[in-house]
């Protein structure tokens, strides 16, 4: 089964949170090696939709079961976002495989992303 997820994030609004806050607002939401990994309020916003595009596609949002540490966000030799779960996420939803991708654009950034796993649908296809 597949899942998707996407989230939109105004940067303008990250830019906002880092000024007032510095590493510590994205301390909130990212590890030590992410957070190396923001240049820019641009790619902060990439990373906050990154998680939030990963809890939704889980149907869960950020919360009890899967929270900003669950997720973690890495760039392959190219530059290209991935990200990993946390075992108890791959364990509970048999997750098999997954797609990531952000993009920047007139001040918004999104993410989609994309799990492969054996779990079933929760909900019925029709009523």
């Amino acid at each position: 089964m597949q899942l998707i997820g996407v989230d939109l994030v105004e940067i303008e609004r990250i830019k906002k949170f880092m000024a007032r806050f510095g590493t510590k607002a994205l301390a909130k939401f990212l590890d030590e090696d992410e957070m190396k990994l923001v240049k820019n309020p641009s790619s902060g916003a990439g990373f906050f939709a990154t998680k939030e595009a990963v809890s939704k596609a889980l149907g869960v949002g950020i919360g009890k079961e899967c929270g900003f540490k669950d997720i973690k966000i890495y760039k392959t030799a190219q530059n290209a976002p991935y990200f990993t779960l946390s075992k108890k996420i791959i364990e509970k939803y048999k997750i098999t495989n997954t797609s990531l991708s952000i993009t920047h654009d007139k001040g918004l950034a999104i993410a989609v992303a994309i799990i492969e796993c054996d779990k079933k649908r929760e909900y019925p296809l029709s009523h």
